[in-house]
């Protein structure tokens, strides 16, 4: 193996390693829902090569409004499916799309967009 060889492998190991970082062990942006004077808890999310924040913070029992602004026209976020609350929307491009739910049970639930490549999770507690 010469030199040019060992580059390239060592430059490859580096770049799996960062994709492996980015997606399984970067810190993720968490947001709480703020509650409304009526009780319904209420999260902004900016859906743009990702969502933003991607780890959402409610309370169980309580009514949850989750406002998806897609910013962007890249067909992957163009669907949103939230399996554990038989939940399926269309974002449009650079609207506000409002999921509304009434989370029950305690856990994290994932969210993903139509293609499962990008990911959010609700956690409620």
């Amino acid at each position: 193996m010469d030199s040019s060889e060992i580059i390239v492998t060592v430059a490859g190991l580096v770049l799996a390693a960062f994709v492996i970082w980015y997606f399984f062990f970067s810190t993720r942006q968490t947001a709480s829902a703020v509650s409304s004077s009526g009780g319904v808890q209420e999260v902004d999310i900016t859906v743009k090569g990702g969502y933003s924040p991607d780890v959402i913070e409610v309370e169980r029992g309580k009514p949850v409004q989750l406002h998806f602004y897609r910013d962007e026209e890249n067909s992957c976020s163009e669907e949103l499916l939230m399996p554990d609350f038989s939940i399926r929307r269309d974002l449009p491009a650079f609207q506000t799309t409002l999921v509304e739910l009434l989370p029950q049970e305690a856990g994290r639930f994932d969210f993903t967009c139509g293609m499962g490549m990008l990911r959010g999770t609700l956690v409620v507690k």
